[in-house]
């Protein structure tokens, strides 16, 4: 299982959101570029760079930023945030982002990305389905900045995808986004049960090398962690030297 560091875009800042509220932003670096050159010298070859002012408009807004990221870090780059469209999917892989990372389509149009992932390639496309999950009943995925709740559950909208050859899943439980408060173990391990052959992406709380440890038990293909990074409670340089199988 490997790290993949979190960068996540605001108005041309490095910022951390609290379960993804907009109203709760920390903002950590004036340069991302920097930070992404930082991660990659550390020895991460992997960066997960989100477009926040993206996510929640629907369109690219931090399009030269990224680019810059892209071209200068010298990392492999899956990209996510507003990415709602076939010319902005298929503009980001021909200007060299290995992944494109798409949430809000999958959930509301899966004809659409089912049709991405056979013309692009399953290696190409990441489906993003972040989740709020209640006490009792299946996890709900949110849309749109995860401003509202999507009408299917998380296993409804996998199940619709799968006959496209849906490979790269990320999931990030909201209610642990940016909390340090350790990933949701649970659900990852019914993700896992359910379907095996997907490539789990775990995203959400992850505090340090006892949670990478957990996921890697569960059989997560990578786990992705911002502020643990930032703050140093998962030592860099220890992340960075795990390798995927």
């Amino acid at each position: 299982m490997i790290v993949i560091p979190a960068i996540d875009l605001r108005d041309g800042r490095c910022v951390r959101l609290l379960q993804g509220d907009f109203a709760r932003e920390t903002v950590w670096r004036a340069d991302p570029v920097l930070l992404a050159r930082e991660y990659r010298q550390a020895g991460f070859a992997h960066l997960h760079v989100v477009d926040l002012d993206g996510a929640r408009d629907g369109r690219p807004a931090n399009e030269a930023l990224v680019r810059a990221m892209v071209d200068e870090a010298g990392a492999t780059v899956q990209l996510g945030g507003g990415l709602r469209r076939h010319a902005a999917v298929e503009r980001w892989l021909a200007a060299g982002v290995a992944r494109c990372v798409v949430g809000s389509v999958a959930v509301e149009d899966p004809d659409l990305v089912a049709g991405w992932i056979e013309e692009f390639g399953p290696e190409r496309i990441v489906v993003a389905l972040d989740v709020r999950c209640p006490y009792a009943g299946d996890p709900v995925p949110a849309v749109r900045g995860w401003q509202s709740a999507a009408a299917s559950t998380l296993w409804e909208c996998i199940e619709r995808l799968l006959p496209s050859g849906l490979r790269h899943v990320l999931c990030t439980d909201i209610e642990r986004d940016g909390t340090l408060a350790g990933p949701s173990l649970a659900l990852y391990r019914e993700l896992r049960q359910r379907y095996p052959a997907l490539e789990l992406q775990a995203s959400g709380g992850v505090r340090n090398e006892a949670d990478i440890a957990a996921l890697e038990d569960l059989g997560c293909a990578a786990a992705i962690t911002g502020r643990a990074l930032l703050e140093g409670t998962l030592d860099m340089r220890e992340a960075a030297c795990r390798r995927g199988a």
